[in-house]
């Protein structure tokens, strides 16, 4: 799953570099969310226990990837399946 997860993140940056300009309120989003993401991996790579702090992190991960992704929807419909993907995947982990 983490694979799938990865790819889609990889995937979501290239439609980012290759795309129209996304405004800076939804770069944000992005950064923050793929931070979140990137961090998550690699608690799990480490196989750390969860902590407080880590929930805080994942929390809602699933929910706001699918916020962005309506963001998305409205003015970069081209990068909202990928989102949505991403959505689904973490989901999927339970996260």
């Amino acid at each position: 799953m983490d694979n799938n997860l990865k790819e889609s993140l990889r995937e979501l940056h290239l439609q980012l570099a290759s795309g129209a300009p996304v405004d800076e309120e939804l770069q944000d989003l992005l950064r923050q969310l793929d931070g979140d993401i990137h961090e998550l991996l690699e608690r799990r790579t480490a196989e750390s226990t969860l902590g407080d702090d880590e929930g805080t992190i994942t929390y809602g991960l699933a929910e706001r990837t699918q916020e962005i992704s309506a963001q998305f929807a409205a003015r970069h419909p081209s990068l909202e399946p990928t989102l949505r993907e991403l959505g689904r995947i973490l989901g999927n982990m339970g996260i």
